[in-house]
């Protein structure tokens, strides 16, 4: 038997399945063949209808962490039901335990409440891991013991009808010239990839960008982040400090160099602060 191999084998012994169930509460089970032990919970708290119709658990309506040893770590991956009102809080908690966050999206149509899923990974001690795993569906647990019934609004003030954008703040800032339109403002910022063999830039939708409407001290922006997968963590961590949140993960195109993700966001607060925050996500890019 190789080193590799035999490295391998040690790991997974030593992959304590026992320690993980105590410390997720969550009884597992393991898959000897690909080493691999997973704790799944289904949503059954809040019901949830699809085009009129009542959606069973099993039909889609599940979290899970699946953990496997990883030479001397643990690794773990993971989905995770969330709704509206839960998904920036549960991110939060995911992002503060070390766990990466690799895709938001939603996996229907025409549902209510709506739903969206949230991937996660990490890598090192199995305990760390579980204890990060417990955190955010313990979190999911808290929003909804203080409301049973997920919210159908931010519930933040209302947005002025009439916006009053003062685009010069949001140029001092961010550094970028935009352009203004009935009050709202919006700034560009392009970069590169390649798709076969051809340059691709701003123009052919390889960019990040940030519209404003309200007023300056009662502002919202929503936009959208290119990042390089490496930079995808700290810029999520960077919204998500200042307040913003994330309503999608996911990419644009596909055999792309470098590879590149984009997440979708939409913040409330006065420009100024708005701008600060998305300058600091920013800061986190290669740009």
């Amino acid at each position: 038997m190789s080193t590799v191999v035999l490295a391998m084998n040690v790991s997974a012994e030593q992959l304590d399945t026992a320690k993980i169930e105590q410390i997720i509460g969550i009884k597992g089970s393991l898959n000897t063949n690909e080493n691999v032990f997973k704790i799944a919970v289904p949503r059954t708290d809040v019901k949830v209808s699809v085009d009129g119709w009542t959606m069973p658990p099993f039909m889609g309506l599940g979290s899970w962490a699946a953990f496997t040893p990883d030479m001397n770590e643990t690794m773990v991956m993971g989905d995770t039901v969330l709704f509206q009102d839960e998904v920036n809080s549960v991110m939060s908690a995911a992002l503060d335990n070390g766990l990466a966050v690799t895709a938001l999206h939603n996996h229907f149509f025409y549902d209510e409440p709506k739903v969206y899923f949230m991937h996660i990974s990490g890598e090192g001690s199995a305990e760390n891991l579980a204890t990060a795993v417990k955190n955010v569906w313990n979190k999911i647990k808290e929003i909804r013991a203080a409301n049973p019934k997920p919210a159908t609004t931010f519930g933040d003030a209302k947005i002025p009808a009439k916006s009053s954008i003062t685009g010069k703040r949001i140029e001092e800032i961010l550094g970028v010239k935009g352009q203004a339109n009935n009050g709202m403002f919006k700034v560009v910022i392009g970069r590169t990839a390649k798709m076969s063999g051809m340059e691709v830039g701003k123009d052919m939708g390889v960019n990040t960008w940030a519209a404003f409407a309200g007023g300056n001290d009662n502002a919202v922006v929503d936009g959208d982040f290119v990042v390089h997968e490496d930079e995808l963590q700290n810029v999520l961590k960077a919204l998500r400090k200042g307040g913003i949140n994330i309503v999608a993960i996911h990419n644009h195109m596909t055999s792309e160099t470098p590879r590149m993700i984009f997440l979708h966001y939409w913040g409330r607060g006065s420009v100024t602060d708005l701008a600060k925050t998305l300058k600091a996500a920013l800061a986190q890019t290669k740009q």
